[in-house]
């Protein structure tokens, strides 16, 4: 199956999830960029608040697409305190990096990590996640590195539970992380899957300003619901 795009794949990736809906304990979270416009989709159908929670991949040097790790961190936070790294140590040992070139890519990517998170969020305060059900989202699921160190990250403010929806994942993926939370959803896990992207009729990037504009659009159509 191919989605049309992330807005109709969000849609669909809702029908899965109705047991969440107008439920007060339910945030959803999305991975930007990508996972946004899915999320959004998600949070207006389930009639819950949405938020983001940055993360960075870390890409192989002169093959960015390949994730070496991820960087995470809740706003509130910083690196020192409640940052989250990962790293795959079976490709840094295979590609042989180097672990001064690992810290140079790691500090380029939160240097980013926080631009995104200010251009984002702003000075509006980070919803309290203690007791709450998290469902975290992003358009799809590759190696799984960046979707980790979000869960990790949430991990640390003590949730009631963390459920993972995405349309689309590698199955090994899927079954990897299924031990790491206490639900995953995947409308889709295709073999052979080769990309994210594949999976999709129109793909393209999302920009900073439809991210700003989702955020926006979801905040001024708010719950009925406290989301406090």
């Amino acid at each position: 199956m191919r989605f049309k795009d992330r807005t109709d794949a969000g849609k669909i990736l809702a029908q899965i999830l109705t047991d969440y809906a107008n439920r007060p304990d339910v945030l959803v979270l999305a991975l930007p960029r990508g996972g946004v416009p899915v999320a959004f989709e998600v949070a207006q159908a389930l009639n819950a608040p949405l938020d983001v929670v940055v993360v960075r991949k870390l890409g192989v040097p002169n093959n960015e697409e390949l994730a070496m790790g991820a960087l995470a961190k809740l706003p509130g936070t910083d690196f020192a305190t409640g940052g989250v790294r990962i790293l795959n140590q079976e490709i840094v040992n295979q590609m042989q990096i180097p672990d001064a070139v690992i810290t140079r890519i790691a500090m380029q990517q939160q240097r980013e990590l926080e631009r995104r998170e200010t251009l984002y969020r702003g000075d509006r305060p980070f919803p309290n996640l203690q007791g709450r059900t998290i469902i975290l989202v992003d358009d799809g699921l590759a190696t799984g590195a960046t979707m980790w160190a979000a869960t990790m990250a949430v991990r640390q403010q003590k949730p009631q539970q963390i459920i993972i929806a995405v349309p689309v994942a590698a199955a090994e993926t899927c079954e990897d992380l299924q031990t790491k939370v206490e639900k995953i959803v995947c409308t889709t896990t295709p073999s052979p899957f080769y990309s994210v992207g594949l999976w999709y009729e129109e793909f393209p990037q999302t920009t900073d300003s439809e991210v700003c504009e989702l955020l926006k659009t979801s905040n001024n159509h708010q719950p009925l619901f406290s989301s406090k």
